[in-house]
């Protein structure tokens, strides 16, 4: 088989499946409109409990900063356990929605990619081998997925513990902002370096966990494995496609200051319209990243003779043939050899 490029190949499989990119839009941008749903249903109903009397609607009315500030302190003295507790519960029963809607998709996606692979890119490996794959692996792409989701709690709970850690170095009678800023930073830049290498690490495993049927614990040993083995191809496909993610936030950051321009002349509904539709786009083009990402991951797993070095062998060494019927090869003590 010819050598083969995973980058090329993952964004080839990108352009010629277009409707894999559509399945990961849409279960990714189901549950992002389910978690704004969420906050805007939680800020509407947690505003409703707050009581506000005659005396706050009075301050409130004066348009005075000092004066409106006085009154929302009042109006949101006592409500911090009705929030804390209303975001509790919304985000569980966000994290556990993106946890179904999550392995439902990538299941979808890897299977897609796996028949592409193996049907239209390796010549003469079909059928035995799509056969092989896995009917359900709905357990084990469910715990990666819960995995990852404790993995960004606890991150958010790192960070926390991080500030309050940082503060131990201060004191009031000699304080040090400069050195807590200082050792917050580092804490949170190693959280911030942790969490999406243990995070990548658990979303490759869903690969493994599709085509070989592993388990939780055995897809993620799988997903090591592949990367100590194959982190040449994986470093350069990642590269390639981040340096296109920072292309594309590139122009999208551009772009949004095209409408911006605007906004003294333009009506502002007009210019959030806009501006919406940028991040949409952004979004879509960051989705389609992804899905040429996740393909040159099945590409590197699925066709490893082909990106192995295509230096030439060295040639072996030159047969000689023994005529085994000359007398210097004789067995026969005594014979002379003829001149």
């Amino acid at each position: 088989m010819p050598r083969v490029s995973p980058t090329l190949e993952g964004f080839r499989a990108s352009f010629r499946r277009p409707s894999l990119t559509f399945a990961e839009i849409a279960w990714r941008w189901t549950v992002g409109a389910v978690g704004w749903a969420l906050v805007f249903f939680w800020l509407i109903e947690f505003l409703d409990t707050l009581p506000v009397t005659k005396g706050d609607a009075a301050l409130l009315s004066t348009r005075q900063p000092l004066l409106v500030g006085r009154a929302i302190e009042h109006i949101l003295r006592g409500s911090l356990n009705r929030a804390v507790f209303a975001a509790l519960f919304a985000a569980i029963a966000l994290s556990l929605i993106w946890i179904i809607t999550a392995s439902i998709g990538r299941a979808a996606t890897v299977r897609a990619l796996l028949e592409y692979f193996r049907r239209d890119i390796a010549s003469g490996v079909s059928t035995a081998m799509s056969d092989s794959m896995v009917p359900r692996p709905w357990r084990s792409l469910v715990g990666l997925n819960f995995l990852r989701a404790a993995l960004t709690l606890a991150a958010i709970l790192a960070i926390v513990g991080a500030s309050i850690l940082a503060t131990f170095v201060s004191s009031k009678a000699n304080p040090h902002p400069g050195l807590v800023f200082i050792l917050f930073l580092a804490l949170a830049g190693l959280i911030c370096i942790a969490w999406p290498a243990l995070n990548w690490f658990l979303s490759l495993a869903s690969i493994f966990a599709v085509r070989d049927g592993e388990d939780t614990l055995g897809a993620i040993s799988a997903a090591v494995t592949f990367f100590r083995e194959r982190s040449g191809p994986v470093f350069a496909l990642g590269t390639w496609t981040e340096l296109a993610h920072l292309v594309a936030f590139s122009i999208a950051t551009t772009a949004v200051s095209v409408p911006l321009a605007f906004l003294q002349i333009a009506p502002w509904r007009l210019v959030i319209a806009g501006i919406f539709l940028i991040t949409l786009l952004y979004f879509a083009v960051v989705d389609w990243l992804y899905m040429a990402r996740l393909a040159g991951y099945v590409c590197i797993a699925e066709m490893p003779d082909a990106l192995a070095s295509s230096a030439p062998m060295p040639a072996p060494p030159p047969q000689t043939s023994i005529d085994r019927e000359k007398p210097i090869l004789s067995d026969v003590p005594g014979l002379a050899v003829e001149t």
